[in-house]
């Protein structure tokens, strides 16, 4: 592939190096043990007006071992894994479990469970990566074709990066598999106006493999484009109102309903929608998919933080919410099976997560979604973080464009939406314009009757 070099190699035998680690906390009194281990090297350039502005470049590794002595558990990571270092790792986690408190639910995946035969090939790994020089050159070219658009008075700069990780997981359970990824990007950021009615925006693309990533051209245009349109907001009345969801942010809707699902906030109770289960939470034909095998996917991977299988599953089918997402642990609390969607870092225990997670396009264009409203609001960019994942109730600032008889008008700023996420996921309508660009992905979404404070 031409530009690429092998400046990120993969790790060799990392699922024998965590295997390894598991069979020392075993041999040193641990009941059982995972381990997981990250190798991951990345270089980033970044410009600023043409001009190289900084270049970052991290290649490092870190093991993450934890163990149990009965229902006792402890967790500890190292960045040294040297044999002294790995000895000295396996002794703390043990001493630290013996005076840990008990947890009844804690535990590796049941066995029976763990992920068996050849894994999903989601090829989320192109076997390369590219240069600093050529990093620079997209950054360039991405910040070069914004700043040339007329109105553009001064940028923030332009961006491009490149990385590939091994991932490997092993329990005492007898599962040790691993999997690398690259990841590539670039982005611009731009300024329009000057003194106090200056306007900024951007635009970025990711991608697993170097020839799915945009052009920087492309980049920098949009950056361009969005920031120039955003001169001169205005105000909206206050009012209830349809707020139509850009992609850019309607894709966020989905995080609540994530985070309400998972096994945690439901055995807390801490849910929104802890009564929810089987429920008509959208309206019939909506369907919410997680799917951790889509090829080349920003997410993708063949099995979860446990060692458990992965799966496309239906989240919400048919507006009917079909279930919790659970790791063993809070499945185990809930009387239920864990659903292969246990999600952790190098420290601490997994939790539950989605992979690439979707809302299903509808039938209406974009322009059919708009074409009767007389007053509304298009968001393109939300501010502040008003969730209550208790009660749903959800208020955000925004910016982004008037709708007038259904045709998009002026530039709107200092406008606040609000309303309640059950009530919002009832009305919620999606547009066709499903792209696939980042890991959490949503057409254009319409939700009429929020409340709307602007001037």
């Amino acid at each position: 592939m031409p530009g690429m070099v092998n400046e990120y190699p993969v790790a060799a035998n990392a699922a024998d190096l965590a295997a390894d680690l598991v069979a020392a906390a075993v041999a040193a009194g641990a009941d059982a043990a995972d381990v997981l281990y990250v190798r991951d090297a990345a270089t980033q350039v970044s410009v600023r007006l043409g001009v190289l502005d900084d270049v970052q470049r991290s290649d490092g590794e870190e093991i993450g071992l934890r163990l149990f002595i009965g229902r006792r558990s402890a967790s500890v990571s190292s960045s040294d894994l040297s044999k002294d270092a790995m000895r000295a790792l396996v002794d703390r986690a043990v001493a630290m479990a013996r005076e840990a408190p008990e947890d009844p639910y804690a535990g590796l995946a049941p066995a029976e469970l763990l992920a068996t035969g050849a894994m999903p090939d989601v090829d989320i790994d192109d076997g390369g990566a590219v240069g600093p020089a050529e990093l620079k050159a997209r950054a360039l070219e991405a910040e070069d074709v914004a700043r040339s658009v007329p109105g553009i008075t001064n940028s923030e700069g332009g961006s491009a990066s490149g990385s590939r990780a091994t991932i490997a997981l092993a329990t005492s359970t007898g599962f040790a598999r691993e999997y690398a990824t690259t990841a590539y990007g670039c982005s611009a950021s731009v300024i329009a106006g000057a003194g106090g009615v200056m306007q900024r925006d951007y635009a970025s693309h990711s991608a697993r493999h170097l020839v799915d990533l945009e052009a920087p051209a492309t980049i920098g245009r949009r950056a361009a484009d969005r920031t120039i349109a955003r001169l001169n907001p205005t105000q909206l009345p206050s009012g209830r109102m349809p707020v139509v969801f850009d992609p850019r942010v309607s894709a966020g809707l989905l995080g609540p309903l994530i985070g309400a699902i998972t096994g945690a906030a439901i055995a807390r109770r801490t849910s929104f929608l802890l009564d929810a289960m089987d429920t008509q939470l959208f309206a019939p034909g909506i369907r919410v998919v997680d799917d951790p095998h889509r090829v080349r996917g920003l997410r993708s991977r063949p099995f979860d933080g446990e060692g458990l299988p992965t799966a496309a599953r239906d989240i919400v089918h048919d507006g009917r919410l079909t279930g919790w997402i659970a790791d063993s642990a809070s499945a185990r609390q809930l009387g239920m099976q864990p659903t292969g969607h246990a999600s952790r870092g190098i420290g601490g225990s997994p939790g539950a997560g989605t992979t690439n997670l979707h809302l299903a396009a509808g039938t209406l264009s974009v322009e059919a979604l708009i074409a009767d409203i007389v007053l509304g609001v298009w968001v393109i960019e939300l501010i502040g973080s008003g969730v209550n994942g208790l009660t749903g109730d959800y208020s955000r600032g925004a910016a982004g464009f008037a709708i007038r008889n259904g045709q998009l008008a002026e530039p709107v700023a200092e406008v606040t939406i609000a309303g309640n996420l059950k009530t919002m996921y009832r009305e919620l309508v999606p547009a066709s314009d499903l792209l696939f660009r980042a890991g959490t992905n949503a057409p254009t979404v319409r939700i009429d009757g929020m409340t709307v404070a602007g001037a």
